[in-house]
């Protein structure tokens, strides 16, 4: 264990600074400041002795935390990126990227602010690559099986990676002109740096892995075709489909879901040329949908140079502190301030999008609004309570419905559940023989680690389906649920 008195000793809970608003508004780099090793050492030293650690159940990876955290704090990094990397494929993305559901059940925090695990581990991972300690792991022997895992996302680049080192020889399908998915086009970089991802990336490639960027598969290749080409198939293609509004004045000009937004700006800051590029510059914005991609907009829309942003959601502000109802070690909806709701703009809840409306250039010049009211457990516009809300640029984020399916259908024969992911059993197999899905196409929209830990654990079922038998940890089975979060 860490220092076991550090809890008693320290109980504040410190995180690196972020960088000043007027400051990070005017680049695209990540929003904190460089940590301090004596900060990071102490606040490793505060991971308790606990008997049973609960973070391991609230993360679905099963990281060895307490065993990193006190490496940590004995200055030990190389043996914690060891035991870190020993459960997690990628922790430059989750210690970014994650939520950290591991914190909401850590056992300190039942009395005080939880361990800064998130950080630690970010930590952990960026000391390891700025000394050289993230080397290629190539197999030492390969199998004469291949694999094809379509879709560079968490979920499929984790899979390649377990699949890779088993010895198989595995192709990733991406249809975008580079490899990483939603890593790449989705996520700002104020979030998370595209240099991370290369990072990895040439890890992989180094271990073996071939990238096959620019192939749609379905389209450039047929689904059936690529089974008779590849001994397993990996569907990781993710939920793609956006959740819709359609209300009055959806097909206006300057209406749009959020990803249409944050990948062009993406690609834009990639160095591409993006003609008519959709941009907040000047522009009331308007972003309808509380979650992470909201907040993305909203960053997006600041460093563009908005004149305003105004943030809408549907239901009723979560509570400051954790509700009751949501005891420890369960992971609480609670109200949090992100960087980009730092940054500036209004956040208005129980707001109802009633109807778009329009100049008479077809462009939408404005919301109409109510308040929400429920009616027999349902949510829908009070009467009466109508305001308009000026927009030149409304951002639909309301998040994701699942993969796209036709295709998958038509070739493959694929099934899908009531709620529109990819049918699959136990082993993460469809109904198509030889073929696995994991991540968003098969749980529904998501959390990255989960996306991670379901691409672990399908490697580990398809080296069994190709073998007879696995070595590869499994870490997640397709109905497991973390602490306190409902079943996608």
């Amino acid at each position: 264990m860490a220092d076991p008195k550090g809890f008693l000793k320290v109980t504040d809970r410190e995180l690196p600074p972020r960088r000043p608003v007027p400051v990070r508004i005017m680049d695209w780099k990540e929003v904190y400041e460089p940590g301090d090793s004596a900060v990071l050492r102490r606040q490793a030293g505060r991971c308790m002795d606990c008997g049973i650690p609960f973070c391991h159940k609230g993360c679905p990876l099963g990281n060895l935390i307490p065993e990193w955290n006190d490496l940590t704090w004995r200055g030990e990094g190389r043996s914690a990126i060891e035991r870190l990397h020993a459960t997690n494929n990628f922790p430059e993305f989750t210690g970014r990227l994650c939520p950290a559901p591991c914190e909401s059940s850590c056992v300190l925090g039942i009395n005080q602010p939880a361990v800064t695990i998130k950080q630690i581990e970010v930590s952990i991972i960026d000391e390891a690559f700025s000394n050289g300690w993230v080397e290629p792991e190539p197999p030492g022997r390969l199998t004469g099986k291949t694999v094809a895992v379509v879709g560079s996302g968490p979920a499929g680049l984790a899979a390649a990676q377990q699949l890779t080192r088993a010895g198989h020889t595995v192709a990733v399908f991406e249809r975008d002109d580079r490899i990483g998915g939603l890593l790449r086009y989705g996520i700002p970089d104020f979030k998370m740096e595209k240099r991370h991802l290369e990072y990895r990336l040439r890890q992989m490639q180094d271990e073996g892995t071939r990238f096959r960027a620019g192939v749609e598969i379905g389209k450039d290749i047929s689904w059936n075709d690529l089974r008779a080409r590849y001994d397993a198939v990996v569907i990781a293609t993710g939920a793609t489909l956006p959740r819709e509004l359609s209300i009055p004045g959806r097909d206006l000009a300057g209406v749009h879901v959020a990803m249409e937004y944050l990948v062009e700006s993406n690609r834009a800051l990639a160095g591409d040329s993006v003609p008519n590029q959709i941009t907040a510059e000047g522009k009331h914005v308007v972003v309808i949908g509380g979650g992470d991609t909201g907040a993305d907009c909203i960053g997006t829309a600041h460093r563009h140079g908005a004149l305003s942003v105004t943030n809408l959601a549907i239901g009723k502000q979560p509570p400051g502190t954790r509700p009751e109802n949501q005891p420890w070690p369960m992971a609480p909806l609670v109200f949090e301030v992100s960087s980009a709701h730092e940054e500036g703009g209004e956040r208005s809840y129980l707001a109802s999008t009633v109807e778009f409306l329009g100049n008479d250039a077809g462009e939408v010049r404005a919301l109409r609004v109510a308040e929400t009211e429920f009616v027999d457990g349902r949510r829908v516009p009070k009467s009466g309570t109508e305001r308009e809300i000026p927009a030149d640029l409304v951002l639909i984020a309301m998040g994701f419905t699942g993969p796209e399916r036709s295709l998958l259908e038509e070739q493959l024969g694929a099934q899908f559940t009531a709620r529109g992911n990819v049918e699959r059993e136990e082993d993460y197999q469809t109904t198509a023989p030889g073929v696995f899905v994991a991540g968003d196409a098969g749980r529904g929209q998501s959390l990255i680690v989960w996306a991670i830990a379901e691409g672990r654990a399908v490697a580990a079922h398809v080296d069994e389906f190709l073998m007879g038998e696995t070595a590869l940890p499994a870490p997640v089975r397709p109905t497991d649920v973390a602490i306190g979060l409902q079943p996608a």
